[in-house]
């Protein structure tokens, strides 16, 4: 209280000293400050810190804090920024701002870290949605952890403020709601610098990467100035657009259809083949529908034998609430909500030998109003069917979507029918706040286009250096395993986008979190985000702080054709190459000038790699860990780190 008491006293007499100068003082003048200030927030240590707010236009402003003083003037819109010099680690400490009568007192202030953390749903995934919870929350007490979450705000044009926000203290009770990836980055952060780090969480699920570019990025990219220059201005006209475009894309371009939910089931699965695909979940993680907010239809082929066929079976569909009727090879089984996680009974007889029409008639909006109004949610736990002899997963990318537009709906825009809207919500609000960098899970929203992420991406980052100023640290999570797997010959739209991200560390001050060994094949959103948090802690430990002992996988840096062999070379030479599971090098593939890709023999020497298969007498191209999930490739290190997945080739892929 002293101490506050003689802050205000300087300032006062600072501001007295500052009218005297010949600056106009107004004795009302309002005063306020971003929402990212506020008690218990962190501040970056050892950088000038950036304070700024609003007060009456050229009214003057000043600031007591750890020991300095300082003073601005307010623009002619009321704008005011004050820099203080740099600081070492510290706190708690008092933030006192004076403008005329008005005074703005922030306690509890530390100096330290500061990240954000940034991406789709895996990054904004709680730490209470993981399997490490019960564990983090014992030691909770141990580590200076705080976090800032960004509320989720779509913005046509930059915002200069968020629309609200507050600091927290991980304790027992807030830490269940920190970003799970976040918090155990900065936990390891905390514990290995000894000092308190904040992390400021702005994600939001299912968003590709244009949303968070600025226009003006964009603008000066060819392929992506069309998309940027045709999008109004307005949220009227964007909805009508949307709406438009969602019909053609339903339709395929063709004229629109409205569908008696009886009659439909009567059609045989082939009937199915021309609507679009998509998967359980809400309207919004589909893609090209994600804007639609009202009922429809899933539809699911059902391939049996005749033994599965002829008996009871058991169907789940997750926790879907909503009011549906499920229709079977065109008889309805159910009519009616489905108790959440409960198992449908069919008797024997409702299924045929061969292909089977499944098709749900989502009548009303759900009870739980999270998921939107449509879909199924669950895994593969719950989202199954289960005959005597098999179960049979309905959690994967096999259903057909047709949204109702016969009935009440409407357009919600979202990240993903827009571009800029969140990087003018969520980002530009943060600038030009002091930080030590930014870790980013991103890239499940972008696999369809991964060829374009390999511009998209650095164009990301590039973006955000510019606005803040400054080559910020950029650390990234590389997608783990999800979807299928698929053999060795075929490509892969997730093993494309792992290597748009690993061609992003050609940009200086980026580092990579290989995580292909740690996610769910099943489960887009997989809850062991524990190894992820840690291995995105310690590139940074490496490549930000220069702290001996912590690590980055290696990843590819050559290949050599030498007679019938391909000799690999990755980065990280001191780091011993070892096979995880102390089988045969599995996940390389080797292919000629056909391209055709062979699974190939290899073997460890000199911490190079040695590659041949039989199949292929003169190799031309190599790839390692190509495949939605690569979870059987074992070239590691004695650090127990994955080598990141690779392809040293030309082939147009999927996505091209």
């Amino acid at each position: 209280m002293i101490t506050t008491y003689r802050y205000l006293l300087k300032l006062q007499l600072l501001l007295l000293l500052y009218l005297f100068s010949g600056c106009a003082e107004n004795a009302e003048a309002k005063l306020s400050t971003a929402k990212l200030f506020a008690d218990h927030m962190v501040l970056q240590r050892n950088q000038d810190v950036y304070i700024w707010g609003w007060s009456t236009p050229e009214a003057n402003v000043a600031i007591a804090f750890n020991g300095q003083e300082a003073t601005a003037q307010a623009n002619s819109k009321g704008k005011w920024v004050i820099s203080l010099k740099p600081m070492q680690a510290g706190g708690p400490y008092v933030m006192s701002i004076l403008s005329g009568n008005n005074h703005i007192s922030y306690k509890d202030v530390m100096i330290g870290e500061v990240w954000i953390c940034s991406g789709q749903s895996n990054m904004q995934f709680f730490l209470n949605q993981s399997n490490n919870y019960d564990s983090e929350r014992k030691s909770i007490g141990e580590y200076a952890v705080r976090q800032f979450l960004v509320p989720q705000k779509m913005g046509l044009n930059p915002e200069e403020d968020l629309s609200a926000g507050e600091w927290k203290n991980a304790d027992s009770k807030s830490v269940g709601y920190f970003s799970a990836v976040g918090y155990i980055f900065a936990k390891q952060i905390a514990q290995k610098l000894h000092v308190a780090v904040g992390i400021i969480n702005s994600s939001w699920g299912s968003s590709q990467a244009e949303c968070w570019i600025s226009k003006e990025a964009m603008l000066n990219d060819a392929t992506l100035k069309p998309i940027v220059q045709k999008q109004p201005n307005n949220w009227e006209e964007i909805k009508q657009n949307i709406d438009k475009e969602t019909k053609a894309y339903v339709y395929n371009n063709a004229k629109a259809a409205l569908f008696n939910a009886a009659k439909l089931a009567a059609n045989p699965p082939s009937f199915f083949d021309k609507w679009r695909t998509g998967s359980i979940g809400a309207w919004q993680w589909q893609d090209k529908l994600a804007a639609f907010r009202g009922t429809g239809f899933m539809q699911r082929t059902i391939m049996l034998n005749s033994g599965s066929a002829a008996k009871p079976s058991t169907l789940s569909l997750g926790e879907t609430d909503a009011d549906m009727e499920i229709f079977i090879n065109g008889k309805s089984v159910f009519s009616g909500a489905l108790p959440k996680n409960k198992p449908l009974q069919l008797p024997a007889g409702i299924w045929n030998p061969g292909a089977n029409n499944l098709l749900l008639h989502l009548k009303s909006d759900q009870k739980d109003p999270w998921w939107f109004g449509f879909g199924i949610n669950g895994d593969a736990k719950n989202t199954h069917i289960k005959f005597a002899d098999t179960t049979l997963s309905l959690n994967d990318y096999l259903w057909k979507l047709m949204p109702d537009f016969g009935k009440s709906y409407h357009i919600e825009p979202t990240p993903n029918n827009t571009v800029n809207t969140v990087f003018n919500g969520m980002v530009n609000p943060l600038t030009p706040l002091s930080i030590a960098g930014v870790i980013w899970y991103q890239g499940e929203a972008n696999a369809q286009r991964a060829l374009q992420y390999c511009t998209v991406f650095p164009l990301l980052i590039n973006d955000w250096r510019k606005h803040w100023k400054k080559d910020i640290p950029f650390v990234y999570v590389q997608m783990p395993s999800f979807g299928l797997m698929k053999k060795g010959d075929q490509e892969s739209q997730w093993a494309e986008l792992r290597e748009a991200q690993r061609l992003a560390l050609s940009l200086p001050n980026t580092g990579m979190a290989v995580t292909y060994d740690v996610g769910d094949p099943l489960n887009l959103h997989p809850v062991n985000k524990f190894p992820v948090g840690m291995r995105l802690a310690s590139t940074a430990l490496k490549l930000v702080y220069h702290i001996a002992g912590f690590y980055s996988s290696p990843v590819f840096k050559s290949a050599e054709v030498k007679g019938a062999q391909v000799i690999i070379s990755f980065t990280n030479p001191e780091d011993k190459l070892v096979i995880k599971d102390g089988e045969p090098l599995k996940g390389f593939e080797l292919a000629g000038q056909d391209h055709q890709f062979y699974p190939a023999n290899a073997e460890i020497s000199n911490n190079k790699v040695s590659v041949q298969c039989n199949e292929v007498k003169t190799p031309k191209f190599v790839r390692y860990a190509w495949g939605n999930s690569p979870i059987d490739a074992n070239l590691f290190t004695n650090r127990n780190l994955p080598v990141s997945p690779f392809k040293a080739d030309i082939v147009e892929g999927l996505t091209q």
